[in-house]
C-alpha cells in the first residue's frame, strides 16, 4: 500500500484545496487535507480520520454523511496504477478531524480555528434571507470569476471574451448574447439578474474551471475554452440528471445593485430604530 499522502504542496492552505461538488457545497479530499495537518504518512492519518468518525457517531451523526468513503487511481511505477484509498470530508468531519489530531501540532491549532470559525459562517449563512443569500452568492461569484481571469492568464489565455462565452455556452447550451435575449436582458450583466439557484451552478462552473486549468496546467487559448466548455457542459448534464430546472429556464430577477441597496437600507432603518429604542429607554 502506498504510505504517503497525495500532496499538492507544502504551502497550499485549507481555501486552496477546498472543492464544491455539484450543488455547491464545500468538501476536502483526506490526502490533500491531512498533509497540512502535519501528518504525512497516510497511517497516522487514518488514526485521526477513525478518531474522528467515531466522534462523530457518539454525537449522533450518520457518518457517512460527513465522511464518505472515495478512492482514487495513482501511478505506481512502469506504467501501472493502483486504487488507494481516501475520503470526502465534509466541513463538519474537517472540524472533528482538527478537534481530534495531535494537539502539539501548531497545524492542529490552525485548523481547529479555521474550521471553527467557518463553521460559525456557515450557521450565520443558513439564517440569511433569500435575498441576502444571494447577495452574498453573487459576491462569491465574483471573487472567484477574478481569480479564473488570473489563471486563464497564467494559462495564456489571450480573448477572455471567447473564453467566458465557451464557459457560458457549455452550462446553458447557448452563447451569452442568446440567453440574455432568451430572458430578455437587455443591458448589464446575465448574472446581476440571475437568483441564488443560477448562480450557484456558475459559481460551480467557475470554480471547477479553475481548478482544472490549474491541474493540468493547460496552456493557450483554445485548450482553456476547451476545457471551460467541458465543465460547463458536465454542470449543466448534472443539473439534467437531478431533474433540475436548466440556468436558460430560471426566471431572472431584481438588479443585485438594487436589492443591495434595500438591504442597506433595511440595516439603517433597524440601526435607527435600535438607537432610538435606547434613548427612549435610556
Amino acid at each position: 500500500m502506498n504510505t504517503n499522502i497525495i500532496s499538492q504542496g507544502p504551502h497550499k492552505d485549507f481555501e486552496n484545496i477546498k472543492h464544491l461538488d455539484e450543488n455547491g457545497v464545500e468538501y476536502w479530499e483526506a490526502r490533500e487535507l491531512l498533509p497540512v495537518l502535519g501528518y504525512e504518512k497516510w497511517e497516522k492519518a487514518e488514526e485521526v480520520i477513525g478518531r474522528a468518525a467515531r466522534a462523530c457517531i457518539n454525537s449522533g451523526q450518520y457518518v457517512d454523511n460527513h465522511f464518505h468513503r472515495t478512492g482514487k487511481m495513482v501511478e505506481i511505477g512502469s506504467n501501472t496504477v493502483r486504487e488507494i484509498r481516501d475520503y470526502k470530508l465534509d466541513r463538519y468531519a474537517c472540524y472533528l478531524i482538527a478537534q481530534n489530531g495531535d494537539p502539539n501540532k501548531s497545524e492542529i491549532s490552525l485548523a481547529q480555528t479555521y474550521f471553527a470559525l467557518q463553521t460559525r459562517k456557515q450557521e450565520v449563512f443558513e439564517n440569511l434571507s433569500e435575498a441576502e443569500r444571494r447577495l452574498f452568492v453573487r459576491n462569491q461569484v465574483k471573487t472567484q470569476n477574478k481569480k479564473l481571469a488570473g489563471t486563464a492568464k497564467g494559462a495564456g489565455v489571450i480573448k477572455f471574451g471567447l473564453f467566458n462565452d465557451t464557459g457560458y455556452k457549455g452550462l446553458y447550451g447557448m452563447p451569452l448574447m442568446d440567453i440574455k435575449k432568451k430572458k430578455g436582458i437587455q443591458k448589464g450583466d446575465l448574472l446581476d439578474r440571475a437568483g441564488t439557484t443560477e448562480l450557484a451552478a456558475n459559481l460551480f462552473r467557475i470554480t471547477q474551471t479553475e481548478e482544472k486549468l490549474k491541474k493540468d496546467k493547460t496552456h493557450g487559448d483554445y485548450p482553456a475554452r476547451a476545457v471551460h466548455n467541458m465543465i460547463g457542459g458536465k454542470v449543466r448534464q448534472t443539473i439534467k440528471d437531478i431533474g433540475g430546472v436548466l440556468p436558460e429556464d430560471l426566471p431572472i430577477e431584481r438588479h443585485i445593485k438594487e436589492l443591495e441597496n434595500e438591504l442597506i437600507g433595511l440595516k439603517k432603518i433597524s440601526a435607527q430604530n435600535k438607537k432610538s429604542k435606547k434613548q427612549i429607554l435610556g
